[in-house]
């Protein structure tokens, strides 16, 4: 440790500025500027090294350079501030080689007893280099739905739909539904009438879904108009049609929304009416 007492004259406090403040401050100058500067040099590396995937829009592939980016600029502020501390330490006369070595054995300790931990972070690290998702992305792990807020390499931070917040540790996944992924589906059910007929409803759903991918609001949106895909079952009340149709990541629920809205009024138009006690799960 260092000896204080050959510093308590005022003397005695600008000599140890001058031996160790300049270093000291340079130290922690140095760690903020290698910060600041890696941070830059890795952002540009990921957008230049990362290879581009056809099936993805310009705004997916930002997502995911945007999660690499923010995990790699963790990794580097979390090394880089251990060694600043380290430095810093060592020249304010603090034996840094048993804390290293005390470190060492207390690393390798946790590592025994924290097998979930490590198993959190391997998880985490082919989560990242297969690019399963993204900050921005929609997803499903098992009964856990929401919106990625930010991945780290430990855990996943999720945002539902009422606005909670849920933490999982990646080791803890064992399936992920991307929602947000090349393409998003409508994926609707309705139910025509025998009255109504068939081919009369097939008529009508292809016509509002080519209107609805023609309108100048939502073509931006559809990628394929919501057409007749097949007959999905049959019963008392009429015949349930289902409806497909593709469009932009993040899209398939307001469009789907709009699709029912369209084809009720168009019902409507054609003074046909829905089957009333027909189920209307879609």
């Amino acid at each position: 440790m260092l000896e204080f007492s050959m510093y308590i004259t005022p003397q005695g406090v600008v000599d140890w500025l001058q031996s160790h403040g300049l270093k000291l401050l340079l130290i922690v100058v140095g760690a903020i500027l290698i910060r600041i500067i890696g941070t830059i040099f890795l952002e540009k590396v990921v957008r230049r090294v990362i290879v581009s995937d056809r099936f993805l829009s310009r705004k997916a592939e930002r997502r995911r350079e945007k999660t690499l980016i923010r995990v790699f600029s963790d990794t580097l502020r979390v090394t880089v501030w251990i060694v600043a501390t380290t430095m810093f330490l060592a020249e304010l006369g603090v034996e840094t080689g048993p804390l290293i070595a005390a470190a060492g054995i207390l690393g390798i300790a946790i590592g025994f007893g924290s097998q979930s931990f490590v198993h959190d972070v391997i998880s985490g690290l082919f989560i990242i280099i297969e690019n399963q998702y993204r900050v921005g992305d929609y997803v499903c792990f098992d009964a856990t739905c929401g919106t990625v807020e930010d991945i780290t390499l430990r855990i996943t931070q999720l945002r539902d739909l009422d606005g909670t917040v849920h933490h999982l540790p990646h080791g803890m996944i064992r399936r992920v539904s991307n929602f947000s992924k090349k393409l998003s589906r409508v994926n609707l059910n309705i139910t025509v009438s025998h009255k109504v007929g068939v081919e009369k409803g097939i008529e009508i759903i292809n016509r509002v879904g080519e209107e609805l991918a023609a309108d100048p609001i939502w073509k931006k949106y559809v990628l394929t108009p919501p057409q007749f895909f097949r007959i999905e079952g049959m019963s008392d009340w009429g015949t349930t049609i289902k409806v497909i149709g593709d469009t932009q990541p993040l899209h398939q629920w307001d469009t789907t929304g709009e699709m029912r809205r369209r084809l009720k009024l168009a019902f409507e138009k054609e003074n046909l009416d829905l089957p009333r006690d027909a189920p209307r799960t879609v």
